[in-house]
């Protein structure tokens, strides 16, 4: 993981309050024990950030800072933000906006 996000980090530089999040792997069988076809696994919801931008600007040109940041475990949008592959890699950028919480284990 954290030469993901190294290589994460380098190659991309999100823009304003956009993140990019490793999303975390798809349940492959229920907790019964029936395994899942990929056509009824759920988009996950969960993931990494593995990179930030500085945050929006406000009306009068002051830049807001991210209420996340890398490494976070954060809870997303279902449908929210654009997939994308980068060196093999499932990866999703979204608005910090899409984020719904950050999770503390």
């Amino acid at each position: 993981m954290a030469s993901t996000a190294t290589a994460v980090v380098t190659k991309l530089k999100p823009l304003g309050d956009r993140l990019v999040i490793k999303p975390a792997g798809r349940e492959e069988m229920t907790k019964s024990g029936i395994v899942l076809p990929d056509t009824a696994k759920e988009k996950p919801q969960r993931g990494s950030v593995v990179a930030a931008g500085e945050g929006r600007r406000d009306d009068d040109g002051d830049r807001i800072p991210m209420d996340v940041s890398v490494g976070d475990e954060v809870l997303f949008a279902k449908y929210a933000g654009t997939e994308f592959k980068l060196d093999d890699e499932d990866l999703l950028i979204l608005s910090e906006k899409d984020i719904l919480a950050v999770v503390s284990e």
